[in-house]
């Protein structure tokens, strides 16, 4: 059981949220895990758009007929309500979650209330996450630049693994390389390096990357890919990944899936190998 935070300098996108997407889907389809992934931002719709369609809120119904001021709490608002009344367990989770595969990935999604709700909401993430960890084998998290420095120390302080999300330039390399060294669990081994949206036609290859930041080991990589583009605006994410499960070599898509894959693998080792040092 194990927290893989995903961090990223807040400055710029970075394609931090669709990697997730991209990790989670292909970890739930090939590999036995019971996942969770946590989306802290406020009213972020990223991972909304990958799986699942907008749909009106659900009404409670009053004496007279529809509530049309209340709606049913779900998500982090509902887990709240629990955990005031000392009432939540690890397993109740899974009643609050958007479920994508039953038994092998869920998403809690972001709040989509009011900012002032948000703020009165967002320091218990913390607890969520340590509480879903004891009942999910991976949580993953999407750590959002609003939940604040305390929190987000928190969370990166508590997480078994961090992805460090980064874009393919030169800027926002530097610029990391700068924030690990005033961040020590940046700087750390249970910190991974992920270029998102990555082009292997640009001179920044993953490999000058990893010669160029000092990386021991290569530097892990979400190409940017047509079809996973799309179908993460459209809700069919999954649907793209069990199409595309077995495609030869010469397929257009092969590198994506590959990197995809080689990303994921990197991350079940490098908690493996971290577990064994503890």
């Amino acid at each position: 059981m194990s927290v893989v935070t995903f961090w990223n300098n807040g400055k710029e996108q970075s394609g931090k949220t669709l990697a997730i997407a991209a990790i989670v889907t292909h970890m739930s389809i090939e590999h036995n895990y019971k996942i969770l992934v946590v989306s802290t931002g406020h009213k972020d719709t990223t991972l909304d758009r990958c799986f699942w369609e907008e749909k009106k809120p659900k009404k409670n119904l009053g004496l007279f007929g529809p509530n049309t001021n209340i709606a049913i709490e779900d998500g982090i608002v509902g887990l709240e309500t629990l955990m005031k009344s000392n009432r939540v367990s690890p397993e109740q989770i899974t009643n609050y979650t958007k479920i994508i595969f039953k038994d092998r990935l869920e998403i809690l999604p972001s709040f989509k209330g009011e900012k002032l709700e948000y703020d009165e909401l967002k320091v218990n993430y913390p607890d969520i996450i340590n509480l879903a960890n004891n009942y999910y084998d991976l949580v993953f998290v999407d750590l959002d630049k609003e939940l604040g420095e305390e929190i987000t120390n928190q969370i990166l302080e508590t997480s078994n693994l961090i992805v460090a999300s980064l874009s393919q330039r030169l800027a926002s390399i530097n610029e990391f390389m700068k924030i690990r060294e005033q961040l020590p669990v940046l700087n750390s081994k249970k910190t991974l390096l992920l270029i998102g949206r990555y082009d292997k036609f640009s001179k920044y290859t993953i490999k000058n990357i990893t010669r160029y930041m000092g990386e021991k080991n290569k530097v892990s990589t979400i190409p940017y890919n047509t079809l996973f583009f799309e179908a993460s605006e459209e809700a069919k994410v999954p649907d793209l990944f069990l199409r595309l499960r077995k495609v030869d070599s010469d397929d257009r898509n092969n590198f994506f899936l590959t990197e995809v894959k080689r990303t994921a693998e990197n991350i079940i080792y490098r908690l493996q190998d971290l577990a064994m040092k503890m």
